[in-house]
């Protein structure tokens, strides 16, 4: 049986488990490889091995927030496409986040396609430049 080829990796950070189990079904089955964490500092103090090609944010998470992470990945001057998830839309947080070089802002419950084509333009793309 021949091996289906990995798009590309797709790290999420939400500390809501339900939703990264579906968000990683979802994406394997699309072709992704998935790495999880429970939190941004979980996410931070992995050894992050195999750097994910993209990263789906919660933007509300005990601790530090998906927008701290971000910014502490820019600070860092990792270049990792970011495309938010939340569920508290903010028109604010939204400005900051794209404003930061996040790919995209996504309201919790969103629609399958929408997240896969931001993934694939995200991929697609070389992401934020290192600031």
């Amino acid at each position: 049986m021949k091996q289906k080829k990995i798009l590309a990796v797709i790290g999420i950070v939400d500390d809501d488990e339900s939703v990264r189990d579906s968000i990683s079904s979802l994406l394997r089955s699309a072709g992704y490889k998935t790495e999880s964490f429970e939190s941004a500092e979980a996410y931070l103090n992995s050894d992050r091995a195999s750097e994910p090609n993209c990263l789906l944010l919660d933007v509300r998470m005990p601790g530090l927030s998906g927008l701290q992470l971000q910014s502490e990945l820019n600070h860092q001057k990792v270049s990792i496409p970011v495309i938010f998830i939340t569920a508290h839309p903010d028109e604010q947080v939204r400005e900051r986040a794209l404003s930061e070089g996040a790919v995209a802002v996504l309201g919790k419950p969103f629609n399958d396609e929408v997240l896969l084509g931001a993934i694939d333009s995200a991929v697609g793309s070389k992401g934020p430049s290192a600031k």
